[in-house]
Order: structure tokens, then C-alpha cells, then sequence
């Protein structure tokens, strides 16, 4: 299903140096550019300890049917970018690269409960914030809640079960 808005960005991971005895640095997504088209590998800073790189760019996507994640999203303090990492294969020193940036919640939620990848939120810069508020206001539609009624439970021969004998195997 192609995307409804489309924003190329560019996602900064980290690496820095780890305490642990058995792993000596760990990666991080710590940050979204848009509209950024610098190299991958490229290094943004780096201080005591910690560097961060330009990891790729990726496109931020946006869908009308989407629009109540967005929405969840937008009212949290601070709206976040999901980015999901994978290992990379390549050989540029960059251990992670990013898969997905989503700023829907529940697209990014089914990516964490596998634990192959790393999900992160990170800050939403201005200029993301703006374009998404703007697409929820443009498409977003409430729907309401409709109850739905209980329907009998029919035993195998169409008949009404009692209430006491639902779930039971009688002989």
C-alpha cells in the first residue's frame, strides 16, 4: 500500500562504551534528521566515550488509516520517531542499521515483541512534529465506539446450553 505523505530522513545512532565485562560498547538510535541526505557512516560527533554516526536515511511514511497512532503519539510528552535497528551486514563499521522509522506506536510495538531488533524512541524534531500534527488534522476521523451484543452460546446441535454446562465435556 503506497504512503499517503512521504518524509526522507536521516537516523543518528550512537555507540558508546559499555560497563559490561562481557560487551564493550552498545548502539542506540538517538536521534532523526529530516530531510538530511548525508553518507552513511558519516561521524556527526563524538565525545569521552560515545560517537555518533549518520546511520542512512530511511523514508518516514504517514497513513490516513493510521492516523489514531499518530494521534496517541502527538499527545505524549515528548512526541517520539520509533526507530527500528537490525544488525547490518555491511562492512562500514556500523554495526546497526536502521529498518523502519515510524511515528505510529503500534507499528513500532510489533517490531519490539519479536526482540531481533532494538526499537527506540527518539525526540521529534520541530519540522516533524509540525508535518505529522498537520497530516492527523487533514485525515483523522473519529470513529465511535459501537458495543457489540453478546450472542447465546449453542451447544452442537443448535440448541441453547445451560449456562452450567457450557465448556464442560458431559457423557
Amino acid at each position: 500500500m503506497p504512503a499517503d505523505a512521504v518524509m526522507p530522513v536521516s537516523v543518528v545512532i550512537e555507540r558508546r562504551v559499555s560497563s559490561n565485562p562481557w560487551c564493550d560498547h552498545t548502539w542506540h538510535a538517538v536521534g532523526v534528521l529530516p530531510r538530511f541526505k548525508g553518507a552513511r557512516g558519516t561521524l556527526l560527533a563524538s565525545g569521552d566515550g560515545w560517537e555518533q554516526y549518520d546511520a542512512g536515511g530511511l523514508d518516514l511514511e504517514l497513513f490516513r488509516r493510521e492516523t489514531e497512532g499518530y494521534l496517541s503519539n502527538l499527545s505524549q510528552n515528548p512526541p517520539v520517531v520509533f526507530v527500528v535497528l537490525r544488525r547490518s551486514e555491511s562492512d562500514d563499521g556500523l554495526e546497526y542499521e536502521p529498518f523502519l522509522v515510524t511515528a505510529c506506536p503500534y507499528e513500532a510495538m510489533g517490531y519490539g515483541a519479536a526482540g531481533e531488533e532494538i526499537v527506540e524512541g527518539v525526540p521529534m524534531p520541530p519540522e516533524i512534529l509540525a508535518w505529522v500534527g498537520e497530516f492527523v488534522a487533514l485525515h483523522h476521523v473519529d470513529e465511535p465506539f459501537i458495543k457489540r451484543k453478546n450472542k447465546r452460546h449453542e451447544d452442537d446441535y443448535g440448541g441453547k446450553a445451560p449456562v452450567a454446562e457450557r465448556g464442560r465435556g458431559l457423557s
